[in-house]
């Protein structure tokens, strides 16, 4: 339901609007079907007290105070309620079950179903107790493993900018659903009259494989958007009988109207904050296929000289660090087709500290969601810090490389952190640090570095001490040493090459492509004449290959270019896999930062019947997704796809 010139309108599932008033007076006089298209409805709208015939044929959905016009108050004290029919065998065969979700949003969002703090013990078979009790009583921790530019350094000198690369890598997942970490996930979907047909039949099969990649303990609410956000269904957990109504909910959606992606994040930041209980985890995916015609941004400075616009209009502030909520929920966004808006889109992934995803083939929706899902699915860290301690006297921390996570170095220079966030299971970050070393004899001590976090399997916060990083000082040159630390010099041409990366799309957007690509172009020959031996310099290499051949001509940048360079931005700024192109074919060579959680999840995605997906897209008259939770056929009885060994970035050693 919206207002309309001051009186409520009611949206029935055939997406025709009516006003309230008189479509409820129609339905209390037995008219149950849609006076324009003759769809028979299974919500009906009524004001006031629900008749006894009605009310003994049908469960309440919601209820919303009618929203008078100024000057008339003739609704005032009344009520407006959607009610659901259900057939007589329904009516006493669902009595055992949940409520259905409720289809009207109250003001306050705190109808999240009640979570479930001691699982049932149906839910974990008797032969996995003892190994999750042991998985659970001595978890992992985070791995900090450091490497120096130089094995070492003359004595006499003083060197201004000494590197040292701290490497952290993630602990593995737990084996079993129940006892990982269960998450809060909030979807929030472009249902706009642009998202008809293909776009939308491709859609509801991805949130079915979203739908049932989720566990009983994680709750699910799916936010649609047009003209207007509306909550699907609050916050309820994927059990056998919730996923089932999910699945329903998500297959009656229908395309129309404009795109409001702002009333859209301020519905589900709301889902966010009026929480009753909370998950350990939790996020928010928006995916998108226009540019939101209600906020528009204003630019920046006023709007002259080319001034980029205020996407922060877009994003509550809730959702930003530090914007108040309990507990940060990232915004992981997907823009989909040529058509997205992938400034707005990149940007509230950015403020919120998620991941920007580039959709440019129908086909690969479901892909997408699925490298998505299976990070979220596998968090084990949350809210880390890494520190870094300078050692002796005179050693000065100067510079920390941390791409997109906040950083800081004190004031005087002998300490300094980067807040890193949540870490997936195996997921690997890597740091570069300068220090200013004088000179000294003996054994120079560099840095020290730690970390803390919280831990998803014990919810208690986790301190992890590093090695000191010492270079000894020899009395002439070193000698004998073949150049710089091979893992040292790999990050510093992954950095570079992001910078390159954001040098050529800040060209493109002046309109010098020929710049662009000739940026592109020149980091690229420095990548490909070290490849041989370096398989990240292979995968960064085919991915400037590809930004060069998007950045040729305005209409090539415009269409894909743009998108595809800041998908592949967020990606190495976060050092965590995002969707462009081909990433997440498993064949292909740009798979950077996947996590093996992450490939198994593509595997089952690719693995269910790829040849359908590939008509799907190709097709216009598309089949609804299956409503069936029973679990897909053998591996044996369907088409596979070559599978690469899973590593978290091509090349990486631990």
């Amino acid at each position: 339901m919206c207002s309309g010139n001051g009186q409520a309108l009611f949206t029935a599932e055939c997406s025709h609007k009516f006003h309230f008033h008189c479509i409820s007076s129609s339905v209390r006089h037995g008219n149950t079907v849609c006076p324009i298209c003759r769809a028979v409805w299974k919500e009906l709208p009524f004001q006031g007290p629900l008749p006894a015939a009605a009310a003994a044929d049908a469960s309440l959905l919601g209820t919303a105070r009618v929203n008078p016009h100024p000057l008339d108050d003739r609704h005032q004290h009344q009520r407006m309620a959607v009610v659901r029919r259900l057939s007589r065998g329904d009516s006493v065969t669902r009595q055992w079950q949940l409520p259905i979700f409720r289809t009207l949003d109250g003001g306050i969002f705190d109808d999240d179903e009640q979570l479930d703090l001691h699982p049932a013990e149906d839910v974990v078979g008797t032969q996995d107790v003892d190994s999750i009790v042991a998985d659970e009583m001595a978890p992992a921790s985070v791995g900090i493993t450091t490497y120096a530019a130089f094995p070492a350094m003359e004595e006499s000198v003083m060197v201004e900018e000494f590197a040292v690369l701290i490497h952290l890598k993630a602990p593995s997942s737990p084996a079993t659903v129940t006892s990982r970490a269960p998450i809060d996930l909030v979807t929030v979907l472009d249902v706009s009259w642009s998202m008809a047909g293909t776009k939308l039949a491709l859609l509801k099969r991805a949130m079915s494989f979203v739908i049932q990649a989720l566990g009983p303990g994680d709750r699910l609410s799916v936010v649609t958007f047009s003209s207007s956000a509306r909550r699907l269904f609050p916050l309820r957990k994927m059990t056998e009988s919730g996923r089932q109504r999910a699945l329903q909910r998500v297959s009656s959606l229908v395309a129309d109207g404009g795109t409001n992606i702002a009333d859209a994040l301020r519905k589900a930041a709301r889902v966010m904050e009026d929480r009753r209980e909370r998950n350990p985890v939790c996020s928010i995916v928006l995916l998108s296929d226009g540019r939101d015609t209600y906020t528009v941004p204003v630019p920046r400075g006023g709007g002259g000289g080319g001034d980029q616009p205020d996407y922060a209009v877009l994003v509550p502030s809730s959702l930003l660090p530090g914007g108040g909520s309990a507990r940060h929920v990232q915004v992981h966004a997907f823009g989909f087709g040529a058509d997205h808006d992938s400034p707005a889109m990149h940007s509230i992934a950015e403020m919120s500290g998620g991941t920007f995803s580039f959709i440019d083939a129908a086909g690969s929706i479901q892909d997408a969601f699925a490298q998505c899902i299976g990070g979220l699915l596998s968090v084990v860290a949350q809210e880390l810090r890494l520190s870094v301690e300078c050692g002796d006297d005179g050693v000065l921390l100067t510079s920390v490389r941390s791409g997109g996570y906040a950083s800081h170095v004190d004031g005087d220079g002998r300490g300094g952190f980067v807040d890193v966030g949540d870490l997936y299971a195996d997921e690997e970050r890597d740091f570069l640090v300068t220090v200013r070393v004088p000179a000294a004899r003996g054994v120079s001590a560099l840095i020290t570095p730690s970390c803390t976090y919280r831990s998803t399997a014990t919810m208690e916060t986790v301190r992890v001490g590093g090695d000191t990083v010492t270079v000894p000082r020899t009395v002439d040159a070193p000698v004998g040493y073949d150049g710089m630390s091979p893992e040292v010099e790999r990050e510093l041409h992954r950095v570079q090459a992001t910078e390159d990366m954001a040098a050529a799309r800040a060209a493109a957007e002046r309109g010098d492509f020929e710049l662009a690509a000739a940026i592109l172009d020149e980091r690229r020959g420095v990548l490909e004449s070290r490849a041989d031996d370096d398989p990240q310099s292979v995968a960064l290499a085919a991915e400037l290959r590809e930004m060069q051949d998007r950045v040729e001509t305005r209409q090539r940048y415009e269409e894909s270019g743009r998108a595809y360079m800041l998908a592949g931005l967020s990606s190495h700024s976060w050092q965590r896999a995002t969707a462009r192109g081909d990433s997440t074919e498993l064949t292909s060579v740009i798979h950077t930062y996947q996590t093996p959680f992450m490939v198994d999840m593509l595997q089952r995605s690719q693995t269910l019947q790829p040849e359908v997906v590939v008509a799907m897209s190709r097709s216009a008259p598309l089949p609804a997704p299956s409503l069936s939770l029973s679990p897909p056929p053998p591996p044996s009885q369907l088409r596979r796809r070559s599978v690469r060994p899973a590593m978290s970035f091509p090349g990486r050693r631990s």
